[in-house]
């Protein structure tokens, strides 16, 4: 059994919350509990994610995706009002890591992403860029590169030709992250990977000479978070479980 405060205070100092203006809060979003011995983590705070949290005895859920964004309505009502209902009746508090848990060194989306698909020397394009880049360990056509994407995500990724025959610079950001394809050619890439695609991003692809792979929002965005509930785990000494919904998206 942990105290929850020290649990968030260890995140928001493990993530360095405090360097990102986010479109949401980063930290404790919903405080239902203040002993924690059991964390579900996820990646998006659904009612579906929260219910089968609270089955399995949960007393904190951690995700990537919470509440409180920017753009959504202030009132606990609706949708919203029913998933806070939920954390407070199974006595559940809530914390969501969004950029941060992005941009991470070693337990961020990036970085691990770039790991499992066997990149060398990987990294922020430039200071401050959510973009990642590297060279892959030999240079892939790409139809072996779909490939490898898709046993890394466990989804088969949209593939937009940019007319290299191979692909040895790998540039990729997770997420809704299409628009960053200009920085990725800019910078010379031969490929990007991120989770969504637009309308826009066929025509970017045709028009730079880059080839891009939507790889899925939730499938890209699964790693960063199921890290930080093992690093926990060990840590403060409590059970930790991940649960992976399905998103198609």
């Amino acid at each position: 059994m942990a105290r929850l405060a020290e649990i968030i205070d260890y995140c928001n100092r493990r993530l360095q919350v405090a360097g990102f203006e986010d479109y949401c809060p980063n930290g404790l979003q919903v405080e239902a509990c203040r002993q924690v011995d059991r964390i579900v983590t996820g990646v998006t705070a659904s009612l579906d994610l929260v219910e089968k949290a609270a089955g399995l005895g949960a007393d904190l859920l951690l995700v990537h995706h919470g509440y409180f964004w920017k753009s959504e309505p202030q009132p606990l009502t609706g949708m919203k009002g029913r998933r806070v209902a939920a954390l407070y009746r199974a006595g559940m508090s809530m914390a969501a890591y969004h950029l941060p848990l992005d941009a991470h060194p070693e337990l961020g989306n990036n970085a691990l992403l770039g790991a499992l698909l066997g990149v060398d020397g990987a990294g922020p394009l430039e200071e401050g860029s959510l973009v990642w880049g590297g060279r892959l360990g030999e240079p892939l056509t790409p139809e072996v590169l779909a490939e490898r994407i898709r046993e890394v995500t466990a989804r088969e990724p949209l593939w937009l030709d940019g007319g290299e025959s191979r692909i040895e610079r790998l540039a990729w950001c997770t997420g809704a992250a299409q628009g960053f394809i200009d920085e990725a050619a800019d910078h010379g890439y031969h490929a990007f990977i991120s989770g969504e695609v637009s309308e826009a991003t066929f025509h970017v692809a045709r028009e730079r000479g880059i080839h891009y792979y939507s790889a899925g929002h939730h499938a890209t965005e699964r790693y960063g978070i199921q890290a930080l509930g093992e690093e926990l785990s060990r840590e403060f000494d409590v059970i930790h479980r991940f649960l992976d919904l399905p998103n198609p998206v």
